[in-house]
């Protein structure tokens, strides 16, 4: 038996990386402009707006880049991995803040 904890943990890992997947792709069909860290950088309002974006968006980012470097740079599969463990992080967290939204929005 699983237990709850980690069950929970789980869908929150996977609601994050299907949230992160959506808001970069919605961003992307309706800005024309590829979601990237360095919308940060535009400064002024437009790098203010992009915050949530990006935040939310980390980690399918982080997994698209890294998976990129890996096949084009041709990056070492132990900075993969490390790569890879913080994006699942900062999904678990995203996902739980998604899933206690819907929760609150839901009541």
């Amino acid at each position: 038996m699983i237990d709850p904890s980690a069950l929970e943990t789980l869908k929150a890992l996977l609601v994050g990386f299907a949230f992160a997947g959506l808001l970069a792709s919605a961003f992307e069909l309706f800005t024309t402009q590829r979601a990237d860290f360095r919308l940060l950088q535009a400064g002024g309002l437009a790098a203010v707006a992009s915050v949530p974006v990006v935040v939310f968006s980390a980690p399918f980012l982080i997994l698209r880049n890294t998976v990129r470097g890996r096949r084009i740079e041709g990056r070492p599969i132990p900075f993969v991995m490390v790569a890879s463990m913080i994006a699942s992080v900062w999904s678990i967290f995203c996902g739980r803040v998604v899933l206690d939204l819907l929760h609150v929005l839901g009541s």
